[in-house]
């Protein structure tokens, strides 16, 4: 009995990570994101995040092998920008800010790289979005 439990315990969670949405569609649908910083090793998991709010998720990585120069050619096709304070280069932060203030982007800056970081950022723009 106590193997059950854990087995419901486990599908709730995950039910409880799927975006609200509105007439089956999320508010981002086809909305596309630009992340600069955080761990390399979270970007499939980032990605699939973005993904389950209909969203594109785009990653620079800060400056570590991409060139900091890259985040101005794609920050014109993007809707708005997240940077994990705690996983990016003072320069790169610098850029991006610059850049989002000159193509009218939003900035969004996350307390840390973590998934569920990102994630609380993307279902409070849903909300935001869902309750307009």
């Amino acid at each position: 009995m106590a193997r059950k439990g854990k087995k419901d315990f486990g599908r709730d969670s995950r039910e409880a990570q799927t975006p609200v949405q509105v007439s089956g569609r999320s508010s981002l649908d086809g909305r596309s994101f630009l992340y600069v910083g955080g761990r390399d090793c979270q970007v499939a998991h980032l990605r699939q995040i973005a993904s389950s709010f209909g969203a594109e998720l785009i990653h620079h990585d800060g400056g570590l092998r991409e060139a900091v120069s890259r985040i101005d050619t794609v920050l014109p096709s993007v809707d708005c920008v997240f940077c994990p304070i705690d996983c990016i280069s003072h320069d790169a932060c610098l850029r991006v800010k610059t850049g989002c203030k000159k193509f009218g982007k939003a900035f969004i800056p996350l307390r840390n790289g973590s998934k569920s970081s990102l994630e609380r950022a993307l279902q409070t723009m849903n909300e935001r979005d869902n309750s307009r």
